[in-house]
């Protein structure tokens, strides 16, 4: 190995399934007598993670993923099954 030559490091991320997430909360939501659909709206809209009810780690599990990229699976899943 020439030690004059860059040295490439790569880190594989490990990737989040959102709608895994998505449903998990959904069941934590909905097991604990919350309107699930309302819940992650709220959460979606303000970013305050109180509207995810920490049962089964719902509020720890969503966190996992930015809530851009909830909206982005959201819409694909829209389009995916509405548009085609």
């Amino acid at each position: 190995m020439d030690n004059n030559q860059t040295q490439h490091f790569s880190v594989v991320r490990e990737e989040l399934d959102v709608h895994m997430i998505l449903e998990r909360v959904y069941e934590a939501l909905q097991e604990k007598g919350y309107n699930p659909v309302n819940q992650m709206v709220g959460y979606i809209m303000s970013g305050d993670p109180t509207y995810i009810t920490s049962h089964n780690n719902a509020r720890s599990i969503i966190n996992k993923v930015e809530r851009d990229d909830i909206i982005e699976a959201l819409l694909e899943n829209y389009i995916e099954t509405r548009l085609k």
